[in-house]
């Protein structure tokens, strides 16, 4: 997958995760739980495009791990959603899906790029 496919994919997971958020329900523990996921979910893309303009391979390395942990912190978030009986539906199951397989796309970029400093 090339860069500019990765900056589309993961700006459409923040569109997602912003439908996500809408549909919760008005209650306090939507409010919390909203907000977090709002911000990891909206930063993968952010931080994907600053990983984009890494200045060396070691900044690279460092702003992918950024990503990475945005990613899987998302997953988490909607996990919580789904077993806390917040939202159960397939639009939350399609965000936690793409949030997996976003947090390994990017496990494994900065796994490649660790391994390619190390020779």
């Amino acid at each position: 997958m090339t860069p500019e496919e990765l900056k589309k994919r993961t700006k459409l997971f923040a569109l997602l995760i912003l439908k996500v958020v809408k549909a919760l329900p008005k209650c306090k523990e939507s409010d919390v739980i909203g907000y977090q996921i709002l911000k990891a979910g909206t930063s993968v893309g952010a931080n994907y495009r600053a990983t984009c303009r890494s200045r060396s391979p070691s900044d690279f390395v460092s702003k992918i791990t950024v990503v990475e942990e945005e990613a899987d912190e998302s997953a988490f978030w909607l996990e919580l959603i789904i077993e806390s009986g917040l939202l159960n539906n397939e639009l939350v199951h399609s965000a936690l899906k793409e949030a997996d397989e976003l947090t390994a796309i990017f496990t494994s970029s900065g796994n490649t790029a660790k391994g390619n400093l190390n020779k």
